[in-house]
């Protein structure tokens, strides 16, 4: 990665207003270095010389004043980089977030849900150092650095070329042991990342794991992924040390030459005392910005890592916005020239690959407005990736078209799609808010009158739930995942066309009494106009159903088998 990175200022627009008060502070900070120097060259000179404490008191109040001025100036520096370190993290994350979006639910199936959370979590609070500590500095050390060395080399000639000279060398050590560091910063940030994952797997697996008393098994990998993060976290730190043990000795080693260098001059008097203090005070500053940019990109080194992830993620967005025109202009066209086509739903040669493997091939279906169709079929005939082209989970083929409009395949904004799917996904909060999930203002009558179209209406709207649904059954969280889909149903714009609902297995974890609730909630629903589509293999939810699509098993592998429609 770049020392600055451009995106960084791309994606974050909050970062160019912030570096350019951190550039005029940091013009401050120098000045303030020079003014410092100057005066206790003249003051310890001028004293050794004789002159009176009265000649000598306004330039020892303009020292104090420096000191106090730059005093300033660091605290301001501390402030502006926290406060812009915080913008730069949440407008990266806002970023994030919409790339997330702008590339599709297909694209996020596709990835660890682990490793995501941990670029947009822990990896954007490592942009703190980064942004807080390394920019800041590199913009001081850009600034600060070519001034001093260019005032050193008008006062003594001599002492600016050994400067001059001896400063690139901290810069190539810097490169070579960045290159070693990145290396084992990288696979430091993949070990966390698995360790992130594997934890999440086995968190989202432990009441299975228990069900068959094989919890304990799980203790020992975690105990390996988790010595190996510490390996490699120690592995970063001792370059880190070694980094800093290597710059401090260079720029040690390059001040005692200027040193020596003046001590010489001053003795035989070819140097002034005066001079020779300012240059002597300034040539630690010379170097002082390089080692501490060394030091904070150890620092942020982390930090570095999870950037390039995420302006990776962001590139990508950007590139899939690029391409979408297109797609867009088509949709555009295609609503200006609606087909002539009855209200619902209609699939035409939709496709669904996984790799190399067909699981839909060509299939052909329609869902008439006011309609409740059942889809049916052996497992593994594609019911799902159907359902998961609707919601735009995967890349499919063919096309999807609402009321005579064709969707996106890859777009998430389905504002006329209500659904709930096999897994109910429930978040901690109350069940109110799982119902009302996404609404800025929740109506709770419509809440409460949806749970108890699906029979929870003894359920206290504010009853907690937990993590991964802890708090209620699984028959009470696959319900109250129904319950959104009505309640997002009743909600959906009248602008967004024919209201379509989608209900992935809803009755595989109820009784026979709670599947004929959903069974006449979703009735209800296609008579009020909706399509509904229900996917079972539940046979009361076919034979009560309006309409059956049958999927043959072989239909995602044959073209002669098409799917079969029963009205």
């Amino acid at each position: 990665m770049r020392p600055l990175d451009p995106r960084l200022l791309r994606y974050a627009r909050g970062a160019r207003s912030v570096l350019a008060l951190g550039a005029v502070i940091a013009l401050v900070q120098t000045a303030c270095t020079l003014g410092f120097a100057w005066f206790v060259a003249q003051l310890v000179s001028r004293s050794i010389a004789g002159d009176p404490i009265e000649d000598l008191l306004p330039s020892l109040w303009l020292l104090i004043g420096i000191v106090v001025l730059r005093s300033a100036a660091v605290l301001a520096a501390d402030a502006v980089n926290a406060r812009g370190s915080a913008v730069v993290r949440s407008e990266l994350r806002r970023a994030l977030v919409g790339a997330f979006e702008a590339l599709g639910p297909g694209w996020v199936s596709r990835r660890s849900s682990a490793a995501l959370t941990t670029v947009a979590g822990r990896g954007l609070d490592a942009l703190d150092a980064y942004f807080g500590r390394y920019v800041p500095q590199l913009i001081l050390t850009a600034i600060a650095m070519p001034i001093i060395a260019a005032v050193i080399f008008l006062q003594d000639p001599i002492s600016g070329i050994t400067v001059i000279v001896t400063l690139p060398l901290i810069p190539v050590f810097m490169i070579l042991i960045g290159f070693a560091t990145q290396a084992v910063q990288r696979r430091q940030w993949d070990t966390l990342a698995h360790l992130s994952r594997g934890f999440l797997e086995l968190v989202a697996g432990m009441a299975t794991l228990k069900l068959f008393g094989r919890q304990h098994r799980q203790v020992a990998r975690v105990r390996s992924v988790t010595e190996e993060y510490r390996v490699e976290t120690m592995k970063v730190l001792r370059f880190s040390f070694m980094s800093g043990f290597a710059l401090e000795l260079l720029s040690s080693l390059a001040v005692a030459v200027v040193a020596v260098g003046i001590g010489l001059r001053l003795l035989d008097g070819s140097l002034l005392l005066g001079t020779g203090l300012f240059v002597l005070i300034l040539a630690p500053e010379a170097f002082l910005p390089l080692r501490n940019v060394g030091a904070n990109y150890h620092a942020a080194a982390e930090g570095v890592t999870a950037a390039e992830e995420v302006f990776e993620i962001l590139d990508e967005a950007a590139l899939s916005e690029q391409a979408t025109p297109g797609a867009s202009a088509r949709s555009v066209s295609t609503a200006g020239h609606r087909t002539q086509s009855a209200p619902g739903l209609l699939l035409h040669g939709l496709d669904v690959r996984y790799g190399d493997q067909v699981v839909l091939d060509a299939l052909d279906a329609s869902f008439p407005a006011g309609t409740m169709t059942a889809v049916v079929g052996p497992s593994g005939a594609g019911k799902t990736s159907m359902a998961s082209a609707i919601l735009g989970f995967v890349e499919t083929g063919g096309t999807i078209r609402h009321d005579g409009v064709e969707v996106s395949p890859t777009s998430a904004d389905r504002p006329w799609l209500s659904w709930a799917g096999q897994r109910p996904a429930l978040i901690a909060g109350t069940v109110g808010g799982n119902v009302a999930l996404g609404d800025e203002t929740p109506d709770d009558a419509l809440v409460a009158r949806s749970l108890s179209r699906v029979g929870l209406s003894t359920l206290p709207l504010e009853h907690p739930i937990g993590a991964v649904g802890d708090g209620v059954s699984g028959g009470q969280a696959q319900r109250i995942a129904i319950a959104r889909a009505l309640y997002r149903l009743a909600r959906t714009p009248a602008a967004a066309g024919t209201p379509v609902l989608l209900l992935d297995e809803p009755s595989s974890a109820l009784d026979s009494a709670s599947e004929a609730l959903v069974i006449d909630a979703a009735r209800e629903a296609a008579h009020a106009g909706a399509v509904v589509i229900v996917i079972t293999h539940r046979p009361m939810i076919s034979e009560r159903a309006d309409a059956v699509l049958e999927i043959p098993v072989r239909a995602s592998r044959a073209h002669d088998e098409p799917a079969v429609l029963h009205g």
